[in-house]
């Protein structure tokens, strides 16, 4: 890794920012992440500086201010927008009994109120009362198309109050919140379109009346988060503003999210989003539950930490949920999380109270931040947060490198392996799969998926281009089973970009995207890591160009070159790339291909010396084809021993057919290595 600190560098733009610009991160030679964007934003000098706090409960708040059932109800006389009016209309009056959001258009005096009293106890941020703006959950009330204003609305009640607090030393912000609705995606309740869809019509709403920052909380499945931060950045698109994006899962008693999914699973999603500037946890649990989680966060995530827990866990009481941590002891933990784990936004969830964000607006409020927290290394590192990997440092800095599924991160540097990608869940080179898939026996290909899993694959490579057959539709079908049934991360494979978008849309987490190259130009190269840039995805890259398939040391080169500078354009970090330099088959007796295996392995040397940080793969079997199964198995692990020492991190391979040099007879391995070199002991006829 020395090498990063004398690689030349160059600049790109990714966007620009109302009322300031995103700041470019440095590309070059070696990969940037961009862990904050160095986006210029109020929001953002602000939590540059100290430690910022968010306001506590809106539902306890509303609980408590004794409303009657005229106050959800919609009348038709009132002083609403047109679509509210016409809504009040058709429903005649029904009450809307828990429709916390429609108080924004019939009590938003109420509603103002609440938000006063959180600024008045020291909150630097307060969010729109639309936990539950979305069509999903206002169907539920009938009255879906209300989204855009009862968003707009909230938005402007809370920008009025926060403006009023606010002054030139200390501005007040509004965060334009949306919650998980009640159906989750992962489970087929809900579609990525209707979810992405609502998500977008309430963050342009919340964005035009007036929010400073975006928040997705109690979020519960990865695959919603991820429609959430697509959505949002298609709402900024759409508004032509830019706004920091803050994201805040649900940690249940049981130590994942409600699907399963584990912290770190999370995080490795997230953070290849940069417009995702900070990081968190909030509800389901206090903050003794959440400790471990934070201390998670405090450790590896490279955004600034925002936490907001429960007034601990509820009691029954008269048949109420009762919450009794008091806010002295709310503002004790706060006050670890802060000093212990670097947390730079603080609040209060299910249960807290304005008392409760006094007393920590007391504990923390303001204080200068801290230098334990990773995300306060990477920004010591990183100065400005405008990212340039000079050092060694700033390389381990970037500890989730890795691709992840709903459940579970996967790091692509393992301790005692190489990444191992299946291959058997792929219609090309499985007959089994093939002929499952033709038979549409799903619950056999989930079955197959386990298999490999349970084999030790780390990465499905999944392929469901068959002739005759709907490659969009088998993909649908098979990842929407994958992505809740098999715990390792997928690999979409697929040459079509309306198939890697729609498989995209199907998966948590962050998968692998396999293949570009430039065999038809750039066009559909472009497309597909615009899709892997918008979706939060790594990508798999042939050296292929115009000409074909490289064969020499040189070409095979020049392609990862040209590839290189496409991946870092897009936003793309050097290790979210793999490069595949190509093997042919040695077996045929073909004199052009006697020298392939030689061409790749040096192939990988160079181009590892000149980017330390790009990881690299290839499809071991094609070494071996057209030999017998006993060769094959033996040509197989020789070669993927030799490219494995210069500097190979992934292979798609059968794993199990797959054994290491001391079990193989010497004099067996003497020949397949001789073969891998083109070592000859004879020589060719005249």
């Amino acid at each position: 890794m020395n090498a990063v600190s004398t690689l030349p560098s160059r600049r790109i733009a990714v966007g620009e920012l109302a009322g300031g610009t995103i700041a470019g991160f440095t590309v070059g030679s070696t990969p940037r992440f961009a862990i904050i964007c160095g986006m210029r934003h109020p929001i953002l000098e602000a939590l540059a500086e100290r430690v910022l706090v968010f306001d506590g409960a809106m539902g306890t708040q509303i609980q408590g201010a004794n409303l009657a059932p005229a106050d959800f109800t919609l009348t038709p006389e009132a002083n609403y927008p047109d679509a509210v009016r016409a809504a009040a209309e058709r429903l005649g009056g029904e009450f809307l009994e828990g429709c916390n959001e429609i108080l924004c258009v019939t009590r938003p005096d109420v509603i103002e109120e609440i938000h006063t009293r959180y600024l008045d106890a020291g909150a630097d941020l307060i969010e729109t009362n639309t936990f539950g703006t979305t069509s999903v959950v206002l169907a539920e009330y009938g009255i879906a198309e209300l989204v855009p204003d009862l968003a707009f609305a909230a938005a402007q009640i809370a920008r009025r109050a926060a403006d009023a607090r606010s002054t030139t030393e200390r501005p007040r912000f509004v965060v334009g919140a949306l919650g998980p609705g009640t159906k989750l995606v992962s489970l087929g309740q809900v579609t990525w379109q209707e979810l992405e869809d609502t998500y977008a019509a309430g963050f342009r709403a919340l964005i035009e009346g007036g929010s400073d920052a975006l928040l997705l909380e109690t979020l519960q499945d990865l695959l919603m988060v991820k429609a959430g931060v697509v959505a949002a950045k298609r709402a900024m698109a759409e508004t032509g503003k830019e706004l920091p994006i803050i994201v805040q899962v649900t940690m249940e008693q049981t130590g994942t999210m409600l699907l399963g999914s584990e912290i770190g699973a999370a995080v490795n999603m997230l953070e290849c989003f940069p417009e995702v500037v900070a990081i968190g946890i909030n509800c389901a649990t206090g903050p003794m539950e959440m400790a471990p989680h934070v201390r998670y966060l405090g450790q590896n995530s490279t955004r600034p930490l925002s936490v907001q827990p429960n007034a601990g866990l509820p009691v029954m009481e008269g048949g109420r949920a009762v919450y009794k941590l008091t806010p002295e002891e709310l503002a004790h933990h706060h006050e670890r999380f802060v000093t212990e784990h670097g947390v730079a936004i603080v609040g209060g969830c299910c249960g807290t109270t304005p008392d409760h964000i006094r007393a920590v607006a007391a504990a923390v409020g303001g204080r200068p931040h801290g230098n334990n927290a990773h995300w306060q290394k990477v920004r010591h590192l990183f100065p400005g947060f405008d990212f340039e990997l000079r050092t060694d440092e700033q390389a381990k800095a970037l500890q989730l490198v890795g691709c992840s599924s709903l459940y579970q991160f996967q790091p692509y540097v393992q301790d005692n392996s190489f990444l191992i990608i299946g291959e058997k869940t792929n219609a090309n080179g499985s007959k089994a799969f093939r002929e499952m898939l033709g038979a549409e026996n799903w619950e056999g290909l989930v079955e197959l998926a386990r298999e490999l899993e349970g084999e030790g694959s780390h990465v499905l490579d999944v392929c469901a281009a068959y002739v005759g057959r709907d490659e969009a539709r088998d993909m649908r079908e098979l990842l929407s089973r994958y992505n809740r049934s098999v715990t390792v991360p997928i690999m979409v494979d697929s040459t079509e970009w309306p198939v890697v978008e729609t498989s995209l849309q199907m998966l948590a987490g962050k998968p692998i995207v396999n293949s570009i190259n430039f065999e038809d130009g750039e066009a559909r190269t472009e497309k597909v890591l615009g899709l892997c840039r918008k979706y939060g995805a790594a990508v798999v890259a042939l050296t292929i160009d115009e000409d074909g398939m490289a064969k020499s040391v040189d070409k095979k080169v020049a392609i990862a070159e040209r590839i290189l500078g496409r991946t870092r354009a897009i936003g793309l970090p050097d290790h979210d790339v793999f490069l595949d330099c190509l093997t042919f088959t040695l077996g045929s007796g073909d004199e052009e291909f006697r020298d392939a295996g030689v061409a790749t392995i040096e192939a990988i040397r160079e181009v590892r010396a000149r980017h330390p940080l790009v990881n690299f793969t290839l499809g071991i079997s094609n070494v071996s084809f057209g030999l017998k199964p006993a060769a094959r198995q033996v040509l197989n692990s020789a070669f993927l021993h030799y490219c494995l020492e210069v500097g190979l991190t992934s292979a798609i391979v059968h794993f199990s057919k797959i054994q290491p040099e001391n079990k193989i007879d010497p004099e067996v391995w003497k020949i397949a290595s001789d073969l891998v070199f083109d070592r000859r002991d004879f020589e060719p006829a005249a």
